[in-house]
Protein backbone atom coordinates (compact mmCIF):
# COMPACT_ATOMS: atom_id res chain seq x y z
CA UNK A 1 0.00 0.00 0.00
CA UNK A 2 1.55 3.57 -0.99
CA UNK A 3 1.02 5.92 1.95
CA UNK A 4 2.23 9.85 2.04
CA UNK A 5 2.59 11.33 5.56
CA UNK A 6 1.90 15.12 5.28
CA UNK A 7 3.29 16.87 8.60
CA UNK A 8 1.87 20.46 9.30
CA UNK A 9 2.83 23.02 11.03
CA UNK A 10 1.93 26.94 11.47
CA UNK A 11 3.37 30.09 12.34
CA UNK A 12 1.23 33.67 13.73
CA UNK A 13 -2.19 33.54 15.10
CA UNK A 14 -5.87 34.69 13.30
CA UNK A 15 -5.92 37.42 15.94
CA UNK A 16 -5.92 41.19 15.00
CA UNK A 17 -4.82 43.20 18.11
CA UNK A 18 -1.71 45.11 19.09
CA UNK A 19 0.23 41.66 19.81
CA UNK A 20 -0.93 39.64 16.92
CA UNK A 21 1.18 38.84 14.52
CA UNK A 22 1.56 40.69 10.87
CA UNK A 23 2.20 37.24 8.68
CA UNK A 24 0.49 34.23 9.27
CA UNK A 25 2.21 30.96 7.36
CA UNK A 26 1.32 27.15 7.38
CA UNK A 27 4.32 24.79 5.94
CA UNK A 28 3.56 21.17 4.64
CA UNK A 29 6.69 18.55 4.73
CA UNK A 30 5.45 15.52 2.68
CA UNK A 31 6.88 11.82 3.00
CA UNK A 32 6.54 8.81 1.31
CA UNK A 33 6.10 6.04 3.60
CA UNK A 34 7.63 3.65 1.46
CA UNK A 35 10.91 5.95 1.48
CA UNK A 36 13.24 4.55 4.31
CA UNK A 37 14.18 7.42 6.77
CA UNK A 38 15.74 4.83 10.23
CA UNK A 39 19.21 5.58 9.22
CA UNK A 40 19.07 9.70 8.88
CA UNK A 41 17.01 9.87 12.36
CA UNK A 42 19.53 7.71 14.02
CA UNK A 43 22.29 10.04 13.06
CA UNK A 44 20.25 13.11 14.00
CA UNK A 45 19.09 12.26 17.31
CA UNK A 46 22.81 10.71 17.83
CA UNK A 47 23.78 13.87 16.43
CA UNK A 48 21.53 15.85 19.11
CA UNK A 49 22.63 13.68 21.95
CA UNK A 50 26.36 15.06 21.56
CA UNK A 51 25.22 18.31 21.47
CA UNK A 52 23.47 17.87 24.68
CA UNK A 53 19.65 17.75 23.61
CA UNK A 54 17.55 15.81 22.77
CA UNK A 55 14.10 17.29 22.81
CA UNK A 56 11.84 18.63 20.34
CA UNK A 57 12.90 21.58 18.32
CA UNK A 58 10.55 25.31 18.68
CA UNK A 59 12.60 27.28 16.22
CA UNK A 60 10.62 30.19 17.66
CA UNK A 61 11.85 29.41 21.01
CA UNK A 62 15.22 28.13 19.43
CA UNK A 63 16.10 32.04 17.76
CA UNK A 64 14.58 34.21 20.53
CA UNK A 65 16.70 31.91 23.49
CA UNK A 66 13.30 31.08 25.60
CA UNK A 67 12.06 27.86 26.88
CA UNK A 68 13.96 24.70 26.58
CA UNK A 69 16.56 26.57 25.47
CA UNK A 70 17.39 29.98 27.27
CA UNK A 71 20.03 28.65 29.11
CA UNK A 72 21.88 27.82 25.66
CA UNK A 73 24.63 29.85 24.30
CA UNK A 74 24.30 31.33 20.61
CA UNK A 75 26.77 27.93 19.92
CA UNK A 76 24.88 25.36 21.17
CA UNK A 77 21.38 26.74 19.39
CA UNK A 78 23.13 26.94 16.05
CA UNK A 79 24.46 23.61 16.18
CA UNK A 80 20.61 22.13 17.33
CA UNK A 81 19.58 24.15 14.00
CA UNK A 82 21.87 22.86 12.14
CA UNK A 83 21.00 18.80 13.35
CA UNK A 84 17.79 19.17 11.99
CA UNK A 85 18.45 21.56 8.95
CA UNK A 86 20.86 18.60 7.69
CA UNK A 87 18.60 15.93 8.66
CA UNK A 88 16.16 17.94 6.38
CA UNK A 89 18.72 18.47 3.58
CA UNK A 90 19.29 14.15 3.84
CA UNK A 91 15.48 13.23 4.19
CA UNK A 92 13.68 12.02 1.23
CA UNK A 93 10.81 14.65 1.71
CA UNK A 94 9.45 17.49 -0.19
CA UNK A 95 7.81 20.81 1.39
CA UNK A 96 5.90 23.70 0.79
CA UNK A 97 5.20 27.17 2.71
CA UNK A 98 2.22 29.13 2.57
CA UNK A 99 1.82 32.79 4.04
CA UNK A 100 -0.45 35.65 4.34
CA UNK A 101 0.54 39.44 4.66
CA UNK A 102 -2.11 39.93 7.48
CA UNK A 103 -1.70 43.78 6.43
CA UNK A 104 -3.53 43.28 3.23
CA UNK A 105 -5.47 40.73 4.65
CA UNK A 106 -7.06 43.64 7.21
CA UNK A 107 -9.52 40.93 9.13
CA UNK A 108 -10.07 37.46 10.43
CA UNK A 109 -12.62 36.40 7.37
CA UNK A 110 -10.48 37.82 5.18
CA UNK A 111 -7.61 35.95 6.30
CA UNK A 112 -9.43 32.42 6.53
CA UNK A 113 -10.64 33.30 3.00
CA UNK A 114 -7.24 33.78 1.56
CA UNK A 115 -5.36 30.72 3.55
CA UNK A 116 -8.25 28.00 2.60
CA UNK A 117 -7.63 29.25 -1.65
CA UNK A 118 -3.99 29.00 -1.10
CA UNK A 119 -4.42 25.59 0.44
CA UNK A 120 -6.97 24.37 -2.41
CA UNK A 121 -5.17 25.39 -4.87
CA UNK A 122 -2.19 23.52 -3.36
CA UNK A 123 -4.08 20.64 -3.45
CA UNK A 124 -5.65 21.22 -6.81
CA UNK A 125 -2.19 21.92 -8.50
CA UNK A 126 -0.68 18.70 -7.15
CA UNK A 127 -3.84 16.42 -7.65
CA UNK A 128 -2.46 13.90 -9.68
CA UNK A 129 0.21 13.20 -7.09
CA UNK A 130 -2.20 12.68 -4.37
CA UNK A 131 -4.11 10.17 -6.63
CA UNK A 132 -1.23 7.63 -6.61
CA UNK A 133 -1.51 7.33 -2.84
CA UNK A 134 -3.89 4.55 -1.14
CA UNK A 135 -3.42 6.70 2.06
CA UNK A 136 -2.72 9.66 2.99
CA UNK A 137 -2.26 10.77 7.03
CA UNK A 138 -1.73 14.54 7.94
CA UNK A 139 -0.14 15.27 11.08
CA UNK A 140 -1.35 18.25 12.72
CA UNK A 141 -2.07 18.21 16.65
CA UNK A 142 -4.72 20.85 16.56
CA UNK A 143 -2.38 23.77 17.47
CA UNK A 144 -5.45 25.82 16.00
CA UNK A 145 -8.89 25.15 16.04
CA UNK A 146 -9.40 27.29 13.09
CA UNK A 147 -6.52 25.89 10.94
CA UNK A 148 -7.39 22.91 11.83
CA UNK A 149 -11.30 23.05 10.46
CA UNK A 150 -9.59 24.36 7.03
CA UNK A 151 -7.38 21.60 6.76
CA UNK A 152 -9.74 18.78 7.40
CA UNK A 153 -12.62 20.73 4.62
CA UNK A 154 -10.02 20.99 2.36
CA UNK A 155 -8.31 17.43 2.60
CA UNK A 156 -11.42 15.73 3.20
CA UNK A 157 -11.78 15.49 -0.48
CA UNK A 158 -8.95 13.20 -1.53
CA UNK A 159 -9.77 9.26 -0.89
CA UNK A 160 -8.71 7.79 2.25
CA UNK A 161 -7.15 10.60 3.84
CA UNK A 162 -6.82 10.58 8.05
CA UNK A 163 -6.26 12.97 10.27
CA UNK A 164 -4.40 12.21 13.16
CA UNK A 165 -4.01 14.45 15.91
CA UNK A 166 -2.57 12.42 19.39
CA UNK A 167 1.71 11.54 18.00
CA UNK A 168 4.62 11.94 20.21
CA UNK A 169 6.20 15.03 18.80
CA UNK A 170 9.72 13.80 19.79
CA UNK A 171 9.17 10.83 17.50
CA UNK A 172 7.96 12.48 14.69
CA UNK A 173 11.14 14.47 13.67
CA UNK A 174 9.60 15.13 10.17
CA UNK A 175 6.78 17.49 12.56
CA UNK A 176 9.58 19.62 13.62
CA UNK A 177 11.45 19.84 10.19
CA UNK A 178 7.78 21.28 9.31
CA UNK A 179 8.37 23.77 12.33
CA UNK A 180 11.83 24.42 11.20
CA UNK A 181 10.93 25.20 7.25
CA UNK A 182 7.98 27.36 8.45
CA UNK A 183 10.21 29.37 10.09
CA UNK A 184 13.13 29.84 7.31
CA UNK A 185 10.85 30.51 4.79
CA UNK A 186 8.83 33.25 6.60
CA UNK A 187 12.07 34.91 7.04
CA UNK A 188 12.89 34.70 3.95
CA UNK A 189 8.96 36.39 2.73
CA UNK A 190 10.30 38.88 5.22
CA UNK A 191 12.91 39.83 3.24
CA UNK A 192 11.27 39.71 -0.15
CA UNK A 193 8.58 41.76 1.24
CA UNK A 194 10.67 44.24 3.51
CA UNK A 195 9.28 43.71 6.58
CA UNK A 196 11.00 44.03 9.72
CA UNK A 197 13.03 41.49 11.87
CA UNK A 198 13.08 40.94 15.17
CA UNK A 199 16.36 41.44 17.22
CA UNK A 200 16.44 37.87 18.00
CA UNK A 201 16.14 36.76 13.82
CA UNK A 202 19.10 39.26 13.23
CA UNK A 203 21.09 37.84 15.90
CA UNK A 204 20.79 34.11 14.83
CA UNK A 205 20.79 33.97 11.28
CA UNK A 206 23.21 36.63 8.76
CA UNK A 207 21.87 37.33 5.03
CA UNK A 208 24.11 34.79 4.01
CA UNK A 209 23.21 31.70 6.08
CA UNK A 210 19.76 32.32 5.41
CA UNK A 211 20.23 32.27 1.56
CA UNK A 212 22.40 29.54 1.24
CA UNK A 213 19.95 27.72 3.67
CA UNK A 214 17.38 28.10 1.12
CA UNK A 215 19.11 27.45 -2.40
CA UNK A 216 20.47 23.89 -0.85
CA UNK A 217 16.54 23.31 0.27
CA UNK A 218 14.53 24.20 -3.23
CA UNK A 219 15.35 21.20 -4.73
CA UNK A 220 12.99 19.92 -1.62
CA UNK A 221 10.03 22.38 -2.83
CA UNK A 222 7.01 20.83 -3.79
Amino acid sequence: MKRLNIFVDETGDFGYGKKASRLYGVSFTFHEQENDIELELNKLNERLKRIGYSGMIHMADLIMKRGDYKEFDIKKRKSIFNAFYQFAKRVPIQYTSLFIDKKYADDRRILKKQLIQKIYNMISKHEDYFKKFDKIVMYYDNGQGTLCTILENAFLQLENFKHCVNFNHEEKRLFQISDMLTYIDKYDFKYKNKIEFTHGEKYFFSFEEIRKTLKELDVKRF
